[in-house]
């Protein structure tokens, strides 16, 4: 009877053992979820003991992936800890995802500072709290290491990149930010929750998100209520090649999502088209509007520029739009600062201008007419 008790009690005990083994194994799946939505480049995953960042072909033709530990109590010199206290960006659009979760007092310095248009972030740069570091591609390292950043977050066209090994040679961490290659408007500004995870701002950035695309997601379906659905051109000449955006690249997606009839919708590509000058006049010079004409900022520009751009009808009717010409203090294009962070904005604007009757009292953020 004894032995009959003591039989009973442990499998009582291997009972409850495999019940809380289970919990543990469940709980854990549970917190592995990605907490990214739209964007494709990288991943948020909550383990036990650190959060892991997984970064996924961060330039281009590669497959090429990078995981990171993260964590605000690390329990090894492989984990970053969290919130870092100063880092350094290397690409525009970081700034102002910075600043929207309000941490750009932890910038400690930047390549080429005279590109960042930010009032707010000018601030600290003329105050000397963000240092100068020369090219992105050529960054001081010798100032950089003084700053000792928690970490750099880096942008690169390829893998081969000494400069970033250099970097990490003397132990501090690079972290590549794929934004940039994001196929989607929303998957680029989704890049936020990336700044949320080092600061440990995540609530914050996935609030920052939502608002954006609730915003995006409402001008969208006010688009689908224009009557009149205009045609589109976009791009210009670069050396008798015209660039503009292939069917699937972000640019196209604010295209459709404002309800407009892009004249290359149909092609295949993420990025741009390389046509000839014959085939996009054939194509486009009756388009009802043309939108970023290269980086000519007036109508003279563009006449001087070559004199078949006249024979365009968007042209004659002076239905030319860019935004080149909003810039910040020292010359850097606000566009390409803001516009990855907000595309809501952008939708917007591009609503705008292709059924202003639809947003009667907005004022342009990045966009204008040419003069």
């Amino acid at each position: 009877m004894i032995a009959s008790k003591n039989f009973l009690a442990h499998i009582l005990l291997f009972t409850i053992f495999i019940s809380c083994k289970n919990e543990k194994q469940q709980n854990t799946i549970a917190s592995t979820v990605n907490t990214v939505e739209e964007a494709v480049g990288f991943s948020i995953e909550h383990l036990e003991d650190y959060t892991k960042l997984t970064i996924k072909a961060p330039y281009l033709d590669t497959e090429d992936v990078f995981e990171f530990k993260v964590s605000t109590n690390p329990k090894s010199d492989d984990v970053i800890k969290i919130p870092v206290k100063g880092i350094v960006v290397t690409s525009t659009t970081h700034i102002a995802m910075l600043e929207m979760l309000g941490v750009e007092n932890k910038l400690v310095g930047y390549p080429n500072t005279d590109y960042i248009s930010s009032e707010k972030t000018r601030v600290l740069i003329d105050s000397g709290a963000i240092k100068e570091l020369g090219h992105e591609e050529q960054i001081n390292t010798e100032l950089l290491l003084d700053l000792k950043p928690d970490v750099v977050v880096g942008f690169s066209m390829s893998s081969n990149n000494k400069m970033y090994q250099t970097i990490e040679n003397y132990g501090i961490p690079v972290i590549l930010n794929g934004d940039w290659l994001e196929k989607s408007p929303l998957g680029r500004a989704e890049w936020i929750k990336f700044f949320g995870l080092l600061f440990d701002k995540e609530k914050e950035a996935a609030e920052v998100y939502n608002s954006v695309k609730v915003n995006y997601n409402k001008a969208k379906e006010l688009a689908k209520t224009a009557e009149n659905i205009p045609t589109v051109l976009s791009g210009g000449l670069y050396k008798d090649i015209w660039n503009l955006p292939a069917g699937d690249s972000f640019e196209a997606t604010f295209l459709k999502d404002a309800n407009t009839n892009y004249l290359w919708k149909e092609s295949d590509g993420t990025a741009s088209l390389s046509l000839s000058i014959e085939s996009v006049y054939d194509k486009g010079k009756d388009a009802d509007i043309w939108l970023s004409p290269s980086y000519f900022g007036s109508m003279d520009a563009l006449r001087n520029s070559n004199e078949i751009y006249e024979n365009f009808k968007a042209f004659k009717e002076q239905n030319i739009y860019s935004f080149v010409n909003k810039k910040g203090p020292t010359g850097g294009i606000i566009y390409f600062e803001l516009a990855p962070a907000r595309p809501d904005l952008v939708l917007q604007d591009i609503i705008k201008i292709m059924h202003p009757e639809l947003l009667p009292d907005y004022s342009f953020t990045f966009f204008e007419r040419l003069k």
